[in-house]
């Protein structure tokens, strides 16, 4: 009856000794987390006596997963940011100029010659200087549309040509706009989530709000400025053709042109195509380095289609001059010696080491397809965070010793056997924790709470079977086999339901209510596990072993 094989006993123990040791690090959550900081900054930064020193504090063959903090315990910064969609509308009609250019070229003897005129952003207006042509001119520019790849615009083309008189216009189409909206929302979420994992902080919340807003919340970070400074740097990247060069900030630059200043030489203005070459979204790596003289330098490599066109452009204008253009200053403006294949190149100008390697991570990260507004922004100060960890360390500790005493009381030698089971689900509920990364927050520590007072219930249930069925007469071995049997049933069933509602949680809410939910739905699962099975074999190794006539419970 009261038999649990070997590997049973063996898996379970392990299970316990398992949870134990991934909990540990965070009974030094400090010295642990000085060490882990110091391993990221060895294998990024190289080695110094500092970090080997902190890098020490903590065995390399012991786990290093920590419990993540949330915003509200550590504290950080926390920012509400909508996106500028609209910017993305004249960015791509720069993009499109070239493009039509080339389709009306071949058409002069129907069009005429052809102007770009001043335009709206998000408009391009072509001025012909034969009307009569109009209508070939909107056949060829129509060719130019592509289907809206989204759901919403199926069937639609992503730009509306129209003409009045002797002027053609084109313009994105409203499924066009929608779709670029949710794009530029989405890859600027990514971009931000990128950008700031770069800097390594640790488990940032970024997600999406409404239709045009991204909620930044990262712990840990000094101040709300400080994390604008890391979300708001650009380092848009591009490689524009170079009309000319000259001191007058307002010269003029003629159509589908711009003046741009240079980065290094004070007083110097470029007159640049504005449509690049190719832009830092084709960027695969960049990576601090240094040039042929020693200096620092930044090296970059573009994707299959980026090194393909700066292979072609550099091809066909050998003897020409091109500007690297970062964040519309010219880092440097150098004579196309001779072709480049294979997408290649290096970024020099007069750059510290700081400098290139801040550089490095920007483009690494990529440029922010449209600007941010800040709408919200709060600094959350640690002090707020360690009141908040004292008061629930305080609710823990009260709730545990009530508890234990409770059991004590109520149960004599079996309720020490379910203590000690309840010391371990904590334990491993920490330890799980610290396997999957997961964020601890106030609300959490609430559910932690809240499993410390359920997770006795398991052992209540089959405790008071155990009583009935000594009270019906059974043996002791009988009622405590019995006793597990009969309560398994109602165990699951209270455990699945509120297991079901803290996945709901976790699936429709957001933000501390999910971490109330990770930490629910794994109390719920720890506990059971000791319940069941933990407590059974510590009170089927105690019977094996005194083998007594009667229990009392």
């Amino acid at each position: 009856m009261l038999q649990i094989d070997l590997w049973k006993r063996v898996l379970i123990w392990l299970v316990c000794v398992a949870g134990l040791v991934l909990a540990l690090p965070n009974a030094f959550y400090t010295r642990v987390e000085q060490a882990n900081d110091a391993v990221t900054a060895i294998e990024m930064k190289g080695e110094t006596p500092e970090r080997l020193e902190m890098a020490a504090q903590w065995p390399e063959w012991m786990p290093s997963g920590l419990v993540n903090l949330g915003l509200d315990l550590r504290g950080g910064a926390h920012l509400l940011a909508e996106v500028q969609v609209e910017d993305v509308y004249a960015a791509r009609m720069d993009a499109l100029w070239p493009e039509v250019r080339n389709a009306l070229r071949p058409e002069r003897d129907a069009i005429g010659t052809f102007r770009l005129q001043p335009a709206p952003d998000g408009q391009i207006r072509v001025k012909l200087s034969k009307p009569d042509g109009m209508a070939r001119a909107l056949e060829v520019v129509r060719g130019l549309a592509n289907p809206v790849t989204s759901l919403t615009g199926a069937g639609a083309t992503d730009i509306v040509v129209s003409g009045d008189g002797d002027v053609l216009t084109i313009e994105l189409s409203e499924a066009e706009r929608l779709a670029s909206d949710d794009r530029t929302v989405r890859q600027s979420l990514e971009i931000v989530r990128r950008r700031i994992d770069e800097v390594g902080t640790r488990e940032p919340t970024i997600q999406r709000q409404g239709a045009d807003r991204i909620l930044i919340q990262v712990p840990g970070i000094g101040s709300a400025s400080e994390l604008k400074a890391i979300i708001g740097t650009t380092a848009q990247l591009t490689f524009n053709p170079v009309v000319g060069r000259g001191s007058e900030p307002d010269a003029r630059a003629g159509t589908g042109n711009k003046v741009i200043p240079s980065l290094d030489e004070a007083g110097t203005f470029y007159t640049v195509e504005a449509a690049p070459v190719v832009t830092g979204e084709d960027l695969v790596d960049a990576q601090p380095s240094f040039d042929q003289n020693g200096r620092p330098a930044v090296t970059f490599r573009f994707n299959t289609s980026g090194a393909r066109r700066f292979g072609d452009y550099t091809a066909e204008n050998i003897g020409s001059p091109f500007a690297i253009v970062l964040d519309d200053e010219v880092v440097s403006a150098p004579v196309i010696q001779a072709h480049i294949p294979g997408g290649s190149g290096i970024i020099t100008g007069n750059f510290s080491i700081e400098e290139s390697t801040n550089l490095a991570v920007l483009l690494r990260a990529g440029a922010l397809p449209a600007g941010l507004e800040f709408l919200e922004e709060r600094t959350i100060g640690p002090e707020l965070g360690q009141d908040s960890i004292d008061a629930g360390k305080i609710a823990t500790i009260v709730a545990f010793i009530a508890v234990l005493v409770f059991m004590t009381l109520s149960y004599g030698l079996f309720g020490i056997f379910a203590n000690v089971a309840l010391m371990l689900n904590v334990a491993l509920i920490f330890g799980a924790l610290s396997l999957i990364g997961g964020t601890l927050t106030l609300p959490g520590i609430a559910g932690i709470v809240l499993t410390v007072g359920m997770a006795v219930d398991a052992n209540v249930l089959v405790f008071e079977r155990i009583r009935e069925e000594l009270k019906a007469g059974r043996g002791p071995a009988r009622a405590i086999d019995e006793g597990y049997s009969k309560a398994l049933s109602a165990i699951l069933d209270a455990n699945v339901t509120t297991f079901i509602t803290a996945v709901i949680l976790f699936a429709m809410g957001s933000g501390p209510v999910r971490g109330f939910a990770i930490t629910l739905g794994l109390g719920i699962m720890t506990s059971v596990f000791t319940a069941i099975f933990v407590t059974r074999v510590m009170i089927v190794m105690w019977f094996e072993r005194r083998r007594p006539k009667t229990i009392e419970v």
